[in-house]
């Protein structure tokens, strides 16, 4: 029997060459069409101007690691160190490419093949042991509480040295009570459900911000179910390529979230969002866990997409110049940006005021303020730079780790203009306080 002649671009197309170290999925590699359309939305590149700290210099960077073109040097470790994983560049894209995807598993990829110098393995090791465990980091953070309560902060910022001055910028100061907002009446069990993930930043440093978002659900007339077990949501580790302690925590989550199937699940912290969203990837290749993931991925939600689903509204009006700050994982992670500024504009008084560069990071971006100071340092400053452009009262957004790291500069600057997360703003707006 004759066989249909191939075409003669499949019969003309060479064999593609196999990578020579098992770096990234190489075929992932090929979706890029080195368009540079990416460049303008990577902060990175928005600084340095350096082809290498964008991301297209970085996947030129991991291909010429995976064809053995290239060695894993001090410089190639630098400029995969350098980015912030903040996936900008996957909103700018026109070709897909899974740019946070690459990034992780070539981070996996130092883990395994670079010894770092004992400070960076000491400040690693602390970062890894201590901030995924809520009451480790509590433990912590107990003296500056004792030195709060003593009003010594300053005399201690002053004494400190340049590098630590910046960590204790970061840890807010004691704060007056925030409102928080209360449902009139319990939901029926028939209402739709809704779990929040409470986080481990959050829970330590805002834990606000998760009554608050409880509390807006409840109003707006969901069931609110509460985990039993909360454990970290891995976002530390997946992002800095740790990732069998990434999945174990994954596995607990999912376990746990399983409980309470067809509730929407969302954090307050909107980097653990997309992370939760993420675990049908991150558990595709477990037998045991990978339906079940794939079913919390699908409920992950956000809390202005569920409010103004319910169509929550606002009995008083709130008089105030509003800027937003798009949170890097809820902009370009779950494509969520017009949600929040619809809620917003729907409270009466609210005047919201755009930004420019609002969906640019901030610098924060998990423990990067940590472990690149000077890169975080420039990406605050830019922002604050463009909050205060606004003549904003308040600059509103969805994440805890963005909260901490732009007050914190704005603080050092002396401007009165508040930083709140969504949450805590909507039990302001209802209660009409302003304090």
């Amino acid at each position: 029997m004759a066989t249909a002649p191939k075409s003669t671009s499949a019969a003309n197309a060479a064999p593609r060459r196999q990578p020579a170290r098992d770096i990234v999925d190489y075929e992932l590699l090929f979706d890029c069409v080195h368009c540079g359309l990416c460049l303008e939305s990577c902060p990175t590149y928005v600084v340095t101007r350096a082809e290498m700290d964008s991301p297209r210099g970085r996947i030129y960077l991991m291909k010429a690691l995976a064809d053995g073109a290239v060695a894993l040097d001090a410089d190639a470790l630098r400029h995969l160190d350098l980015c912030l994983e903040c996936r900008g560049c996957e909103t700018a894209c026109p070709s897909g490419v899974r740019y946070g995807k690459l990034i992780e598993r070539a981070r996996e990829y130092v883990n395994r093949n670079v010894r770092r110098p004992p400070l960076e393995r000491l400040r690693n090791w602390l970062i890894a042991s201590i901030f995924p465990y809520p009451e480790r980091l509590k433990i912590l953070l107990a003296p500056l509480r004792a030195i709060d309560r003593l009003g010594m902060r300053p005399l201690m910022r002053r004494l400190a040295p340049a590098g630590m001055r910046d960590w204790l910028d970061l840890i807010p100061p004691r704060a007056a009570a925030q409102p928080v907002i209360q449902a009139a009446a319990p939901a029926a069990d028939s209402a739709p459900a809704a779990v929040v993930h409470h986080g481990c930043v959050a829970r330590t440093l805002l834990e606000a911000e998760n009554r608050n978002t409880e509390g807006a659900l409840a109003a707006a007339g969901y069931r609110v179910v509460r985990m039993e077990r909360t454990v970290c949501c891995g976002a530390l580790d997946l992002h800095h390529g740790n990732f069998e302690r990434a999945r174990e925590f994954a596995r607990a989550n999912v376990r746990e979230l399983g409980r309470h199937g067809g509730a929407a699940i969302l954090s307050a912290a909107s980097g653990c969002s997309a992370v939760l969203a993420a675990y049908g990837d991150l558990l595709a290749g477990d037998p045991e866990f990978a339906a079940a993931a794939r079913a919390v991925s699908a409920q992950v939600a956000d809390l202005s997409t569920l409010l103004l689903r319910r169509n929550f509204n606002f009995p008083r009006g709130f008089p105030a110049a509003v800027t937003y700050h798009d949170s890097c994982h809820l902009a370009h992670g779950l494509g969520v940006r017009e949600e929040p500024r619809r809620l917003l504009r729907s409270i009466p008084g609210v005047e919201l005021l755009e930004m420019n560069e609002s969906d640019l990071c901030c610098g924060s971006a998990g423990s990067y303020n940590l472990t690149e100071p000077a890169m975080a340092r420039e990406l605050v400053r830019r922002k604050a730079d463009n909050i205060a452009a606004t003549g904003a009262d308040y600059v509103v957004l969805g994440n805890p780790g963005c909260e901490l790291q732009i007050a914190a500069e704005l603080r050092r600057r002396g401007e009165k203009i508040r930083v709140m997360h969504l949450a805590d703003f909507l039990a302001l707006a209802l209660s009409g306080a302003d304090i």
